[in-house]
């Protein structure tokens, strides 16, 4: 398809005048019926790359998605461009719905799906009986076993891919390393897709670390910074606990900001509906874990803090990434003090089972093999394993893929046991060892003495573009010297301070 033919659904469908980097390049590539990998920054329209395409060419285009929320938004802005042969596929159909959109799934263009609704044979079978065009992976580091939110129901693509006629291919993330991107490449069997990689860093962020002696010290900052800086704002935390608790402190200590906390143990409901008020600009201040931002399409975000180092760096790039995406001056910073590692520390000896536990699982297993009916479902397997959702999603597919467990049967011989106890142990002390790398060098990074904003970059790129604004404390840029747009306060009537009273830790008379 030519160049101008693009540029004009462009402009009528999406009202954008010219492609950003990477995305003309990718798109004309998967239009051409070539798998591709692209890794673009956060912010850079990623999502472009496969929903122009799906307008365009014939058949459907499904994307495999981690979130319900960013399903739900994205759906919900391609309609609001007119585009409504869209649908995602989740637990929040009714079904009716369900089933209606089943009896009429050729009728869309483009269908986003989670990793593990499609792992539903039903779902399989309903895929089959129609034309897939392209087939994306969004957050495509998901599938790595080495990536920074891995997923087990990632890892089944490749054999899904198979089952649906081999559709032409599309991955797509913001941070992976060449460890990372070679593991995606052979999990989907793809081995001659078309690499499109570029350049993660963005010129319009500032870095600061600041070191402090004592927890306090944090909560004193982050109030002189809100106090100075009336900005749509993201703060970090390792705690759920945690942005509860500051949440309430900022609260009633900076009364002018609309602060609301955002964590994985909250209703779906209540974080779609915090979501929303803060891309409205509801809400300017959210204490959120990394469940909050993954496809947060906000353009005005200006300042990211961390109240907590995540445990990697591809995480810090990605959390940092989702200020500043219209190229305005944007700031990073990172608060720090001795003790801080003791979480992701923790977090990383319960994120999978103990293998010494693995002896005992397995033993387990094998009395449910003797003593249970045929088929157990896959909660009641984990209820009797004693394990959480975490270290149950990796032993099941480490299961499955040892023979040891098929659908919801137990299969038993002692060879392929004994051979997957090996394997699999082996695997727990490689990934362990791989994070508490990681956690290394992030450690390494907020103590780096030279320029920050290089050695942030280095293990993805070789070099990084000129800040616009300033580069970083290690090179002289303080948040004094900064100046931002800030918000204006809307006082108009509105409704939201009803709908999240038990959530939004504010005054109404101040909002």
């Amino acid at each position: 398809m030519s160049v101008n033919i693009l540029r004009t659904q462009l402009l009528n469908q999406f009202n954008i005048r010219s492609f950003r980097e990477g995305q003309e390049e990718i798109i004309n590539d998967v239009m051409h019926g070539k798998d591709v990998l692209g890794i673009l920054p956060t912010g850079s329209g990623k999502s472009l790359c496969y929903q122009l395409p799906a307008i365009i060419m014939e058949g459907v285009t499904i994307v495999v998605s981690p979130l319900i929320s960013l399903m739900q938004d994205q759906v919900k802005q391609l309609k609001s461009t007119g585009f409504k042969s869209v649908i995602a596929l989740n637990s929040f159909l009714e079904q009716k719905e369900k089933k209606r959109v089943f009896q009429h799934l050729d009728e869309y263009k483009l269908i986003y799906i989670s990793p593990e609704y499609l792992q539903q044979s039903q779902i399989i079978d309903y895929l089959k009986n129609i034309k897939i065009s392209l087939f994306v992976v969004d957050e495509a580091h998901c599938i790595s076993q080495w990536g920074h939110e891995f997923r087990p129901d990632y890892l089944r693509l490749g054999s899904i891919l198979e089952k649906i006629n081999n559709p032409t291919v599309l991955a797509l993330s913001a941070t992976a390393t060449k460890e990372v991107q070679e593991d995606i490449i052979y999990s989907l069997s793809r081995p001659n897709i078309r690499k499109h990689i570029y350049p993660m860093d963005r010129e319009n962020i500032s870095f600061t670390v600041q070191k402090v002696n004592r927890e306090n010290e944090k909560k004193e900052i982050i109030v002189n910074l809100l106090k100075n800086h009336r900005v749509p704002t993201l703060i970090y935390f390792s705690s759920k606990r945690k942005t509860e608790e500051v949440a309430a402190f900022l609260s009633e200590n900076v009364p002018s900001h609309r602060t609301a906390f955002y964590h994985g143990d909250m209703e779906q409901l209540d974080r779609n509906t915090i979501q929303q008020q803060f891309m409205n600009d509801q809400i300017d201040v959210i204490c959120c874990t990394s469940a909050f931002g993954m496809g947060i399409n906000k353009h005005n975000i200006r300042l990211v803090l961390h109240y907590h180092f995540p445990l990697q760096i591809e995480s810090y790039i990605q959390e940092i990434g989702r200020a500043g995406r219209d190229g305005e001056s944007s700031v990073s910073i990172l608060l720090y003090t001795s003790g801080d590692e003791l979480i992701p520390n923790a977090i990383i000896s319960n994120e999978l089972p103990r293998v010494e536990r693995l002896d005992t699982i397995f033993m387990n297993l094998y009395r449910l093999y003797i003593e249970s009916p045929k088929f157990l479902s896959y909660q009641d397997m984990q209820e009797k394993l004693q394990l959480n959702e975490t270290e149950w999603r990796f032993l099941h597919y480490q299961m499955e893929k040892h023979g040891m467990i098929k659908g919801n049967k137990i299969v038993y011989q002692k060879d392929k046991w004994s051979n997957a106890l090996h394997d699999i142990s082996a695997l727990i002390e490689t990934r362990k060892s791989l994070k508490e790398r990681k956690l290394r060098e992030i450690i390494n990074w907020i103590h780096e003495e030279e320029c920050l904003r290089e050695h942030l970059y280095k293990s993805f790129q070789d070099s990084y573009k000129t800040p616009l604004y300033g580069c970083c404390t290690n090179c002289g840029f303080t948040i004094n010297e900064w100046s931002a747009k800030q918000t204006e306060v809307n006082h108009s009537t509105n409704t939201w301070e009803n709908k999240l009273q038990n959530l939004l830790l504010i005054g109404v008379q101040n909002a």
